[in-house]
């Protein structure tokens, strides 16, 4: 019931003011983002390396609408990667790029200027020893994603996508790029899609997301199984078994604060596991999705507004 009042409240300064000032509140937020500046990033990255997982950086920030604010993205990016080199973090850390944070939906030339943009990134992923994997968002952009992406594999063959598994499209994407060479993030999806396109039923989402799996794990590319679903872990591995997948051949993707014991659980029965960090000034909206997710935080948060003086 609190689902839809939270996804409000996500856009909303004076509550993110309130909520960041909160002691339990304050606790969630660290939960799931670990700061708004990039060493805050570089710490936490580095700290899950340590424990032995692997890491993709997320700088917050989507919809660009002004050049400037897609500039000052890819300076992030840019400095982001700097540090990770410098720390000695690369070969364990990659960066997610969201390209309507760089400019894809720009009104003149918005395409052009996201390759562009994500070109600039791919190569400072480069020289830093790392990649970079292009975000999914919501369906009207797949199309020029792709196309963005099939461009930058010219020059950066080791970029990585991400497809939704709650499109009606997605099984043949998968198929068209489960190659060699070829990193492909798997998830459900979490863009609100209408019936046209998607899915809307969560057993249909699922029994796509497992069809999507068999076809990944039996190419010949390096599957990215996104996914906090216990089942989804399990089928995964079954049919990574079944393929006669090695383990280090794909690996499991969760975000930072989710399953915290099940990443590492995994990740000391073998398995390669990615957290997926995300950081900035923009964490306010992705907190709230997050709890709007997960009910067992609602009633905290709930309590610490209340109990607020």
């Amino acid at each position: 019931m609190l689902r839809q009042p939270l996804l409000l409240l996500a856009r909303s300064d004076r509550v993110k003011k309130l909520v960041s000032t909160m002691p339990v509140s304050s606790g969630i937020v660290a939960g799931y983002v670990p700061g708004e500046s990039t060493e805050a990033a570089v710490e936490a990255t580095a700290e899950l390396v340590e424990e032995g997982l692997t890491v993709t950086l997320d700088f917050l920030g989507e919809d660009t609408l002004d050049v400037a604010q897609a500039d000052a993205t890819v300076a992030e990016y840019v400095g982001l990667l700097e540090q990770l080199a410098a720390r000695g973090l690369a070969r364990g850390a990659e960066v997610s790029l969201k390209l309507s944070a760089v400019g894809q939906a720009l009104p003149d030339g918005g395409h052009k200027i996201a390759l562009e943009n994500a070109r600039t990134v791919c190569r400072a992923a480069r020289n830093a020893g790392t990649t970079v994997t292009l975000d999914m968002e919501d369906h009207t952009t797949t199309d020029s994603t792709l196309a963005i992406l099939a461009e930058l594999r010219k020059d950066f063959p080791e970029t990585g996508a991400v497809l939704q598994a709650y499109l009606y499209r997605t099984e043949d994407d998968c198929r068209r790029l489960a190659h060699e060479g070829s990193r492909v993030r798997l998830c459900k999806g979490a863009y609100d899609q209408p019936e046209s396109v998607a899915y809307q039923d969560r057993l249909d989402v699922d029994k796509s997301y497992v069809r999507c799996l068999k076809v990944l794990l039996g190419g010949s590319g390096y599957p990215m199984i996104a996914t906090h679903d216990p089942r989804m872990v399990a089928i995964a591995s079954s049919i990574a078994a079944d393929k006669q997948r090695e383990k280090g051949t794909y690996e499991f993707q969760m975000l930072y604060g989710i399953r915290p014991d099940e990443q590492r659980r995994l990740a000391a029965a073998g398995e390669s596991v990615r957290v997926y960090i995300p950081y900035g000034q923009e964490w306010y909206g992705y907190l709230m999705r997050r709890l709007a997710e997960r009910p067992q935080n609602l009633s905290f948060f709930v309590k610490s507004l209340v109990s607020k003086k």
